[in-house]
């Protein structure tokens, strides 16, 4: 009989990053979210978090579907993901399609924004893609490494501001896994952001330190 599973997620993080750049201004983050996995290899869910991006947006929620897999030692993920934000005062809902291929410990991927609600003349609008390889190590004690590099090319570069959008990203994590507890990580973040252009008024282009903790269901 083919079978599946739903489970549930909660984390909380001292800043939530997105690929380098923080969604909370700095702040802590309280996020969830709930999943299906058939044991062909569809998967969906959702999942949710606060965010504060100076404009009165208060919260965001991710809708996704996807499928994944392995061929003999190579895994692969693709899907689809709505980001939305329902009390932006101007609509900034986007979607990426993504896909990603597995060997070991490393990873290579891509997201690509698919459709967008967002003006023209900003920032995650369509044909905007963002690439990374990652690599994750698991150690002694449950605990675990990870490293991520990470380029995001803006299709609207040089509409935004006077500033050059696109900007590469670098992050390293290490994780332990404490059972019954959860998990928790320390993590360290990177993203060479122009402090001229639309991402430079709530960001920089310093290291930024976070801690997270998650547990799921």
């Amino acid at each position: 009989m083919v079978s599946a599973e739903v489970s549930a997620n909660v984390s909380a993080a001292s800043n939530y990053l997105f690929r380098g750049v923080t969604q909370t201004d700095g702040a802590t983050a309280i996020q969830g979210g709930l999943d299906y996995e058939h044991a062909s290899g569809f998967y969906a869910g959702g999942w949710g978090s606060n965010v504060d991006f100076g404009d009165g947006t208060s919260y965001e929620l991710d809708l996704y579907a996807g499928y994944s897999g392995a061929v003999d030692d190579i895994g692969y993920d693709v899907g689809y993901v709505y980001y939305a934000y329902p009390d932006a005062p101007d609509s900034i809902d986007f979607g990426e399609i993504y896909g990603e291929l597995s060997y070991g410990i490393a990873a290579l991927g891509f997201a690509y924004t698919a459709n967008s609600d967002a003006s023209g003349e900003g920032l995650f609008v369509e044909g905007d893609i963002y690439y990374y390889l990652s690599a994750s190590v698991p150690l002694q004690n449950d605990y675990s490494a990870g490293v991520t590099v990470g380029y995001y090319d803006f299709t609207d570069d040089g509409k935004v501001s006077v500033g050059e959008a696109n900007y590469s990203h670098a992050a390293v994590n290490v994780t332990k896994d404490a059972g019954d507890f959860g998990s928790f990580g320390v993590n360290l973040e990177y993203a060479d952001i122009d402090q001229s252009d639309a991402l430079g008024s709530i960001n920089s282009d310093d290291p930024r330190f976070w801690l997270g903790w998650s547990k799921s269901f």
